[in-house]
C-alpha cells in the first residue's frame, strides 16, 4: 500500500511560504487596478508610435470589412429588386477590392504588432531576471527556484496582449461597432435601440464577470509557480528520491499540485464559458427581436427587404465586439494578472541599489573587524549575539562549532550576504554596509562545501570567476587545485561537460573545480565553508599545499567540521549558540581542555576507532 505524505502539497505550501514571507495569499487578495494601469502605460507608451499604426491598419481593415454588408442593400433592392444590372458589375469589382484591402491590412497589422509583442516579451524576461538576480538572499531563501522561473518565463506571456494584436484588435472592435451603429440608426432607429439596450445590459454583467476571474487567474500564477518549483527540485534531487524508493511520494505531491492547477482552471473555464453563453443567448434574443419587427415592418411597408438584409449584416458587426470582448478580455484580464504579479517583482529593492551602500572600494588588504555583531533571520530570534574579532591580511581565521552554531551565519556577514542587526562588519576600517557591493565582490572568493558547477565544460566552470582569464591562468589554477590530473584523462580535456550541477563528476572531482574556482579569481578574502570535506585523505593533503599557496597575502575564513585541517590556523573561533566561546590557536586551545578540546579529541578518538578492529578500541585507551 503506498503512503500518502502527511503534508500535502498545498498545506505545505501555505505554511512554508505564507507565515514565512508574511503575505496575503493572492486567492484572497484583490488586484488593485489603479495600481498596474501605469505599468500597462509604462509598456504601451514607448511603442505608441506602432501602435498607432496598428490601429490606422485596423481602421483600414475594419471599413474596408463593411464594404460587403453595405453593398448587400443595392444587390438586393436595386440590381435584383430594380433589375439594374449595370451596377452588379462596380458592386462586384468594390467587394473584391475592400476584401483585398481588409487581407493585406490584416496581415501587415499581424507581422508589425505580434514581432513587437514578441521583442517586448523577450525584454521583459532580461529585466525580471536581472532584477531577481541582484535581489538579497532573503528573497531568495522565501522564495522557490521554480516559482521565480514561472515569474521570469509565464508571468509576462500576457503582455503580448497589451501590446499586440489583442489590444489593436478590441479597439478595432469597438471602432467597428461605432460604424455599425452608425449605419444601424439611419437605416431604422426603434430596431437599433432595443438591440443596443439588450447588448449594454450585457456589458454590465461582462464587467462584472471578469471582475471575478482576475484573482483566479492570479491564483493560477502563483500555483503554477509552486508546482513548477516542486517538480524543479525532485527532478534535481532524482538521486535522493530514487535513493528512498520515495518516487510514488514525489507523484502524489505533484498530482496534488497539479489538481489544484487543474481545479482552478476550471474554476476560470467555468466563468468563461457562461460568459461565452450569455453572449450566444444575446445574439439570439436581438436575432429574435430584430427578425420578429423586421417582418412586421417589411409587411408594413416601412422597410424594404434590402434595408433588412443589410441591418441584419451590420448588427453582426455590432454584436461581434461582444463576443470579442470575452475572447480578448479574458486574455487581458490574464496578462493584467500577470503584470500585477511581475509588478511585485520589481517592488521588491535590489540589495545593489541601497541608498546606504555610497562607498566604491578599490584594492583593498584585506582586514575584516566585527564589532559587537547581532544577526536574526526572524525578528525575536536573535542568531549571533555580540560577535567580535579582528581577521588580517595574511591569517587564517578557523571557524569551528556545533551545527547551529552561527559558523555559516558569520561567514554570509563576511561576503555581505547580509547586513548586522546590531554592530558593525568592517573592511579595512570602512563599514561594510555602506560598501557598494560590485566593488567588494570581485575581491572575494568563496568555495562552498555544497559546490555548484553548471551544465558547461570544465574550462567554462572555472572561468566563471574571471571570464578575461587566459588558458595559461586557468591551467595554472587547475594545477594548484590538482584538477589536470583527472580533466586532462577526458578524451575531451578541459572541454568535457561536467552536466548539471556537475552530475558527470565525482563529489571529489567537483569540489577541486570549485577550489580551481576560487584560485583563478585571485581574491583578497578567501572563504572555504568545507573545502575539502569532497576528498580522500592523499588527494586533501596535495590540495593543502595549493591552497597554502593561494592564502599567503591574504584573508582567509575557513568552516571545518574536521578539526585535523585547521591545526595552523593563526586563530580559532569557537562558536556555540552564536556567541564566540574560546578564541585561540590550537595549542592554546588545546591546553585550556576547553569546549574546543573536547570537539577535538572526541573527533580524533572517533577516527582512531575507525581504524581499528572491533575492541581494540578499549584496549588503546
Amino acid at each position: 500500500m503506498r503512503a500518502i505524505p502527511s503534508t500535502s502539497f498545498a498545506s505545505h505550501e501555505r505554511t512554508s511560504k505564507g507565515s514565512r514571507r508574511g503575505h496575503t495569499p493572492p486567492d484572497k487578495k484583490k488586484p488593485n487596478l489603479k495600481l498596474i494601469w501605469p505599468e500597462v502605460w509604462a509598456l504601451v507608451r514607448p511603442r505608441r508610435g506602432i501602435l498607432l499604426v496598428g490601429l490606422v491598419l485596423i481602421v483600414i481593415s475594419r471599413v474596408a470589412g463593411l464594404v460587403l454588408p453595405a453593398s448587400t442593400k443595392y444587390l438586393v433592392d436595386d440590381v435584383i429588386g430594380k433589375h439594374q444590372e449595370e451596377m452588379l458589375l462596380p458592386i462586384f469589382a468594390a467587394v473584391l477590392t475592400a476584401t483585398a484591402i481588409q487581407a493585406s491590412a490584416s496581415f501587415a497589422l499581424t507581422q508589425l504588432l505580434s514581432k513587437s509583442a514578441q521583442k517586448l516579451i523577450a525584454e521583459m524576461r532580461r529585466r525580471v531576471q536581472v532584477h531577481i538576480g541582484r535581489l538579497s538572499l532573503n528573497y531568495f531563501d522565501a522564495n522557490k527556484t521554480g516559482v521565480l522561473v514561472s515569474r521570469i518565463m509565464n508571468d509576462v506571456e500576457g503582455v503580448r496582449n497589451l501590446v499586440g494584436t489583442g489590444l489593436v484588435e478590441f479597439l478595432g472592435g469597438l471602432l467597428t461597432a461605432f460604424l455599425a451603429l452608425f449605419m444601424l440608426l439611419k437605416i431604422n432607429a426603434m430596431l437599433t435601440g432595443i438591440a443596443l439596450g439588450v447588448i449594454l445590459c450585457f456589458s454590465l454583467m461582462l464587467q462584472r464577470a471578469f471582475g471575478t476571474l482576475r484573482p483566479i487567474f492570479r491564483e493560477r500564477g502563483k500555483i503554477t509557480g509552486e508546482v513548477t518549483g516542486r517538480l524543479t527540485e525532485s527532478l534535481a534531487g532524482v538521486r535522493v528520491v530514487k535513493g528512498y524508493h520515495a518516487e510514488y511520494r514525489e507523484e502524489d505531491v505533484f498530482s496534488q499540485g497539479v489538481q489544484r492547477l487543474l481545479d482552478n482552471v476550471l474554476k476560470s473555464l467555468t466563468g468563461v464559458s457562461i460568459m461565452s453563453l450569455s453572449a450566444t443567448l444575446l445574439l439570439g434574443i436581438v436575432g429574435a427581436i430584430v427578425m420578429y419587427l423586421g417582418a412586421r415592418q417589411i409587411l408594413a411597408g416601412t422597410l424594404t427587404l434590402g434595408g433588412f438584409m443589410t441591418f441584419t449584416a451590420f448588427l453582426a458587426f455590432l454584436v461581434a465586439p461582444v463576443f470579442q470582448i470575452v475572447g480578448i478580455g479574458t486574455q487581458l484580464t490574464e496578462a493584467l494578472a500577470g503584470l500585477e504579479r511581475t509588478r511585485e517583482v520589481f517592488q521588491e529593492s535590489r540589495e545593489d541599489m541601497d541608498p546606504n551602500r555610497t562607498v566604491t572600494l578599490g584594492p583593498i588588504e584585506g582586514t575584516i573587524e566585527f564589532q559587537d555583531v547581532g544577526f536574526h533571520y526572524e525578528e525575536g530570534k536573535p542568531v549571533l549575539h555580540d560577535v567580535s574579532f579582528i581577521a588580517r591580511p595574511g591569517t587564517v581565521t578557523a571557524l569551528v562549532g556545533s551545527s547551529g552554531s552561527g559558523k555559516s551565519t558569520t561567514i554570509g556577514l563576511v561576503a555581505a550576504f547580509h547586513n548586522p542587526a546590531s554592530g558593525r562588519v568592517l573592511v579595512d576600517g570602512i563599514d561594510l554596509s555602506t560598501v557598494r557591493l560590485d566593488s567588494y565582490r570581485t575581491q572575494l572568493g568563496v568555495v562552498l562545501q555544497d559546490t555548484f558547477l553548471f551544465d558547461g565544460t570544465i574550462r567554462e566552470n572555472i572561468a566563471f570567476s574571471r571570464p578575461g582569464a587566459t588558458d595559461e591562468q586557468i591551467l595554472a589554477a587547475c594545477r594548484i587545485a590538482r584538477v589536470d590530473e583527472f580533466a586532462e584523462g577526458f578524451a575531451e580535456g578541459y572541454d568535457t561537460i561536467v552536466g548539471e550541477r556537475g552530475v558527470k563528476l565525482s563529489g571529489g572531482q567537483r569540489q577541486r573545480l570549485s577550489i580551481a574556482r576560487a584560485i583563478l579569481a585571485d581574491p583578497r578574502i578567501l572563504i572555504l565553508d568545507e573545502a575539502t570535506s569532497s576528498l580522500d585523505s592523499e588527494s586533501e593533503a596535495m590540495i593543502q599545499q595549493g591552497l597554502s599557496h593561494l592564502m599567503k597575502g591574504r584573508t582567509t575564513f575557513v568552516i571545518a567540521h574536521r578539526l585535523s585541517t585547521i591545526r595552523r590556523a593563526d586563530q580559532i573561533l569557537v562558536m556555540e549558540g552564536g556567541r564566540i566561546l574560546e578564541r585561540g590557536t590550537h595549542e592554546q586551545l588545546y591546553a585550556a581542555e576547553g569546549r574546543y578540546y573536547d570537539l577535538y579529541t572526541k573527533q580524533h578518538g572517533l577516527e582512531m576507532n575507525l581504524f581499528l578492529a572491533p575492541g581494540e578500541g578499549d584496549k588503546a585507551e
